[in-house]
């Protein structure tokens, strides 16, 4: 089934202890249309500007990820130049130019109004409500926030917050939003305020899947090598949206199944600068990094001797 992600098409500067990039392919909803086109039919909406080079998304194109929603605007393309130390969990973002992506209003081409599954990356929460309303045939509506909208647009916010299935925010806009420090608690809050489904990227220490009668647990993949977190949650969400259009199915093992998949798609997209890593990936690559989660924490009945 088709998959819509609205979100950001961005040029990143990003310095890591192991190197340094210039003007590379980033924003949410390209990182999230590049692990999910492993999986699904890929419709994405976003806006660049005139001094885009559009051979960027050739790579998109190949993997039949549909651009028609893609527009181009007079003025700068969105950019992001940011940081990191040896702790890859956090960025520096040492500076933002939004350009043409300051005035982004999303209007969905028809054929893309009738998408089941729909991802909402992270723009403001009127535009995302925006573009809810457009939709006319869902199946589940996710969404992603940020510390800025939380602090700043909370009404906003919550609004849309009550209006989708499914939000995936890391653990710290998780207790922002619910103001809980105990994450099951927040988890508790913020299914509270409307959607079914909440999923906690944390990171370096996987991922925590919460619904009203079910916690899940995810590990991360344990790599010798990580060169660039940017846009690592994007991938995430796109395996798992990617995996869920691709089986129509929304049971909770399945979503079990969908976190490890988006788990597997953020460990290859760390491997290497912008979405390169994912430029040569193979299906198999995926496949058998996917049994290798499983194997991470397959375990025996607990045996008790007898007395």
């Amino acid at each position: 089934m088709s998959l819509l992600v609205v979100g950001s098409i961005a040029y990143d500067s990003v310095e890591t202890p192991f190197g340094k990039v210039d003007d590379v392919l980033g924003g949410a909803a390209a990182h999230f249309a590049s692990a999910a086109s492993f999986f699904a039919k890929v419709k994405m909406v976003g806006v660049v500007g005139d001094d885009y080079d559009l051979a960027n998304l050739d790579f998109l194109k190949a993997r039949e990820v549909d651009l028609e929603g893609v527009t181009r605007a007079k003025g700068k393309t969105f950019r992001w130049k940011g940081r990191y130390g040896y702790n890859l969990n956090e960025a520096e973002t040492l500076d933002t130019q939004l350009g043409v992506f300051a005035d982004f209003k999303p209007e969905l081409p028809s054929e893309y109004r009738k998408a089941p599954y729909v991802f909402l990356a992270n723009i403001h929460p009127e535009l995302q409500l925006y573009v809810l309303k457009q939709a006319q045939n869902t199946k589940l509506v996710a969404l992603d926030t940020m510390n800025f909208w939380i602090e700043g647009e909370r009404p906003a916010l919550k609004k849309t917050l009550s209006a989708v299935d499914m939000v995936i925010i890391n653990e710290g806009e998780v207790r922002q939003l619910s103001g809980e420090y105990n994450l099951v608690k927040a988890a508790r809050a913020v299914l509270s305020y409307g959607p079914s489904r909440l999923i906690v990227k944390r990171g370096e220490y996987g991922a925590l899947m919460f619904t009203e009668d079910h916690i899940f647990a995810s590990p991360a993949y344990p790599l010798e090598a990580v060169f660039d977190p940017t846009g690592a949650g994007d991938s995430f969400a796109g395996g798992v949206m990617g995996h869920l259009a691709r089986t129509g199915d929304l049971s909770n093992n399945n979503l079990r199944q969908a976190i490890i998949v988006g788990s597997v798609m953020a460990s290859f997209h760390v491997e290497d600068y912008s979405m390169d890593r994912n430029k040569t990936l193979l299906e198999a690559e995926v496949h058998e990094r996917f049994r290798a989660f499983r194997a991470l924490t397959e375990f025996e009945d607990l045996v008790v001797p007898p007395e």
